[in-house]
């Protein structure tokens, strides 16, 4: 993933009114991200707990999305459908995100399950390790592989806000 602004971010959400977009939390490490690890930005919202956002590449533009999910945790493992790594308890949140236009405004929503970080790049890269979760040992995928399922998951996800 290329670089991205502030400026970029807060004009790139398809799910939120623009004064929300202007007013949420975006990271202050952009500087030090790994952007040639990631597919898509992410990170949580340090003052709401249960709301987090996406900032993902397509085409010649970045697509925001605002998140939310539920705090706690399952209890239980559970598998990201992104990087399909696994992680315990609360390692994992369903991510809800209303939907793009006037379905989203009539409260329509998608959800999938994945990484509460949000790290998903880092963990198909092996950058990152879950807590007490584990990868499913898959000798026969290279990373790129793994890679490309984060890319092609993630813009799955992506385009379900617009159907």
């Amino acid at each position: 993933m290329k670089a991205v602004t502030e400026r970029d971010i807060r004009s790139s959400f398809i799910n939120c009114s623009k004064t929300t977009a202007k007013k949420l939390p975006v990271p202050r490490d952009l500087d030090d991200r790994p952007w040639d690890d990631l597919d898509f930005l992410g990170w949580g919202d340090p003052s709401l707990p249960g709301r987090g956002y996406l900032v993902v590449p397509q085409d010649d533009r970045i697509i925001g999305v605002t998140l939310r999910y539920e705090i706690g945790g399952f209890g239980r493992a559970q598998m990201c459908a992104i990087c399909m790594t696994t992680h315990t308890s609360k390692g994992v949140s369903l991510m809800t995100a209303h939907k793009a236009g006037e379905s989203g405004r009539r409260g329509n929503s998608v959800g999938t399950y994945m990484c509460t970080d949000l790290a998903c790049s880092l963990y198909a890269r092996g950058k990152r390790t879950p807590a007490l979760g584990n990868r499913y040992r898959e000798d026969l995928i290279s990373v790129e592989t793994k890679v490309e399922r984060v890319r092609d998951n993630i813009n799955a996800f992506i385009a379900r806000l617009y159907t």
